[in-house]
């Protein structure tokens, strides 16, 4: 009788393992005061600071969407990592959330050690971006499970605001400004559409675009706001900030607006990056169908006073931030959108 193994039906103990050593130096530069223990443990402790009078823990839970098909398709494993961290720990920004750690999942068929250290060690560079400590996750080989050479990624991060200096909406009135920080591209939404535009236009992902080409533009990794964005709340208070993902401007500001409240988005105060004029065209995709999909070059939101408007701008150009006056909050008609564009 044949002697089966885990290894005959598909699954590699000792790649894990590998995989393991080998990413520890990438996490290890991740680590932040509060870290206790290191990662390959069952568990990741972090021991919150005594400089908190009243830690609220705030959490998010996200992943890259279909941009991982663009990876697969291109062999660019290394940015998809920092992506995956970005959509976390700027989600978690907008109440105010200082990211303290992070873990990953990383699902796949067989497991390539060469590809999945390529993609982990994008995570930790997303991790020293936000600040936070790349604490543990989670490597999962499920033969049968995934297509050769594909792969699944989620990502959770944890962080921490005191419980006064939450930023939840409430004090946006009338009149509040609103400030746009700019995008690296499409980040990691609307990438089904995008690989449709590519795929009715006949065009190369490896033809020259905008300096560079077409792939590195649509695969430019998601910008993480963290650091500047807790800069500028240490002088100006922020009243409320959303992260630009899928449903775009006009779907993500109203999340922290009162019904009573509408944003009015300018679409001429920011200069779109060129990839997202190249779609609309290549793809004669609606105006308003590309504001739900597409950040078109804000990446996050931040609602101040008119009277701290200058002072926080000139706060985000400080931290290397570009940013835009892109409109302002009203009192919202009756049936009104929370967002317009106009």
């Amino acid at each position: 009788m044949t002697q089966l193994s885990y290894a005959a039906a598909g699954v590699s103990i000792d790649a894990g393992d590998e995989l393991v050593e080998r990413i520890k130096p990438a996490a290890k530069r991740t680590m932040i005061p509060g870290v206790l223990g290191s990662i390959g443990g069952f568990g990741a402790l972090f021991e919150i600071s005594k400089e908190y009078k009243n830690p609220v823990l705030v959490s998010g839970t996200d992943g890259v969407g279909t941009k991982l098909m663009l990876a697969f398709q291109l062999n660019r494993h290394d940015t998809v990592g920092q992506d995956l961290v970005a959509m976390s720990v700027n989600d978690i920004l907008v109440q105010g959330a200082r990211s303290i750690f992070f873990l990953d999942y990383f699902g796949c068929g067989k497991l390539d050690v060469d590809t999945a250290e390529r993609v982990v060690k994008g995570i930790a560079k997303g991790c020293e971006l936000a600040g936070c400590a790349l604490i543990g996750g989670e490597t999962a080989e499920m033969p049968g499970m995934y297509p050769e050479g594909e792969y699944d990624l989620a990502g959770f991060a944890v962080g921490i605001v005191e419980k006064d200096d939450i930023i939840d909406g409430r004090t946006i009135a009338e009149g509040d400004i609103v400030l746009g920080l700019a995008s690296s591209g499409p980040h990691s939404n609307g990438f089904s559409l995008i690989r449709k535009v590519v795929e009715v236009s006949g065009a190369d992902w490896s033809m020259p675009f905008d300096g560079a080409t077409l792939a590195d533009r649509a695969m430019e990794p998601t910008r993480i706001y963290v650091r500047q964005v807790l800069e500028v709340m240490k002088s100006v208070k922020i009243k409320g900030m959303a992260h630009i993902t899928g449903g775009g401007l006009v779907e993500n500001i109203p999340r922290v607006l009162d019904d009573s409240l509408q944003c009015v988005v300018k679409a001429d105060s920011w200069k779109r990056p060129a990839i997202f004029d190249w779609l609309q065209e290549k793809g004669n995709i609606d105006s308003h169908e590309m504001h739900r999909v597409f950040n078109n070059g804000i990446g996050m939101a931040v609602i101040v006073s008119p009277e701290d408007a200058d002072r926080a701008e000139a706060l985000f150009k400080e931290q290397g931030e570009t940013v835009y006056r892109i409109g302002g909050i009203v009192r919202r008609p009756e049936g009104a959108p929370g967002c317009i564009v106009i």
